[in-house]
């Protein structure tokens, strides 16, 4: 990401907290967001050369900070929130609890509240910062469980940004990061604004190692009844097709209204629900993966109604189908 020079907008630009060489401002000034700790500068004479821009959402905030020089960063517990970190430009040493390892543009690191942390950031680092709400993590993780969360998560490690899950949060985060300098602020208030944090949310758990990841993936592959593992099977290879409830009971050996009980009772929705959701889902991996336009995507996937599309789609993924496929493109912010 090119950000030399003065005149270069930087992200987050229109939420601009402070920019000051004073270091002692600077450190009250992020700890005013973030939480007390430690700022100092490494090598003589360093100019800290600090900038900060905010957006404050819910439960979800994003952020832009740099420094000029080499900075140590000792925050201690973050008790409060779990902070994504994704280095632009530069390099960073992380310390957190038992965790020890090195990010840069490529690896981002996720810091757990429950852990001491201390960082070394190089001269010159600039960080897009994911700050999540400590109680709407675990809450989100709790819901994913089925039960109430007893342990702290625990994030393990850097997380690659450049493949899979990684590469795709980061192209939500620095897409959001796009849709906020262009005046279309995505996150607080409204349910559009809610369903973008836990997309959020639910991406970081998705994308990164942590110590719950086993028992989310046995309670992904509880068993299912006979039953609905045939209407499951069948509605997914007919998924660009019309079906009715009376064609998924069919195949299912069961009554209608046993297939109804049965999807309520385990998958809290209907037939014709599931089969909508995961036509939505195949669309959106159209989208995400930039194939063909938004319309031929939809039809594709037997939405004839654009608008009731477009509303269905974002409810479930907190963005437009135009603008996923716009951040698939790379015509959001460019880094």
């Amino acid at each position: 990401m090119a950000m030399q020079g003065a005149g270069v907008q930087r992200p987050l630009g229109a939420y601009a907290l402070f920019q000051s060489d004073d270091l002692d401002e600077a450190r009250e000034r992020v700890a005013a967001v973030f939480c007390p700790h430690r700022l100092d500068t490494i090598g003589r004479g360093a100019r800290i050369a600090a900038r900060h821009h905010h957006l404050r959402g819910e439960r979800v905030s994003l952020n832009y900070i740099e420094y000029g020089a080499k900075t140590l960063i000792a925050p201690g517990l973050l008790e409060r929130f779990y902070l994504m970190q994704i280095p632009l430009v530069g390099a960073a040493a992380i310390a957190n609890g038992a965790e020890h390892y090195a990010t840069g543009p490529g690896q981002a690191a996720v810091l757990n509240p429950q852990d001491p942390t201390t960082m070394i950031w190089e001269e010159g680092t600039r960080q897009v910062l994911v700050q999540i709400d400590r109680r709407a993590m675990m809450e989100h993780l709790s819901a994913q469980l089925g039960h109430r969360a007893e342990e702290p998560l625990a994030f393990q490690g850097p997380m690659d940004l450049t493949t899979g899950a990684g590469a795709t949060l980061r192209q939500m985060v620095m897409f959001l990061v796009a849709e906020a300098d262009q005046g279309r602020v995505a996150l607080g208030a409204g349910l559009m604004g809610r369903q973008v944090e836990t997309t959020l949310i639910a991406g970081l758990l998705e994308a990164h190692r942590h110590d719950y990841r086993d028992r989310l993936g046995r309670v992904r592959a509880a068993p299912r009844p006979r039953h609905l593992r045939l209407a499951e099977g069948f509605i997914e290879a007919h998924l660009d097709q019309p079906l009715t409830v009376e064609d998924i009971a069919a195949a299912a050996g069961i009554s209608a209204r046993g297939l109804q009980m049965v999807f309520r009772q385990y998958r809290d929705t209907t037939p014709l629900g599931f089969w909508r959701d995961a036509r939505l889902a195949r669309a959106h991996g159209d989208l995400v993966a930039g194939r063909g336009s938004v319309t031929e995507v939809a039809l594709k996937w037997g939405f004839s109604h654009f608008g009731r599309f477009s509303q269905a789609y974002a409810a479930r993924y907190g963005l437009s189908p135009r603008d996923t496929l716009r951040a698939a493109r790379g015509t959001g912010y460019q880094d």
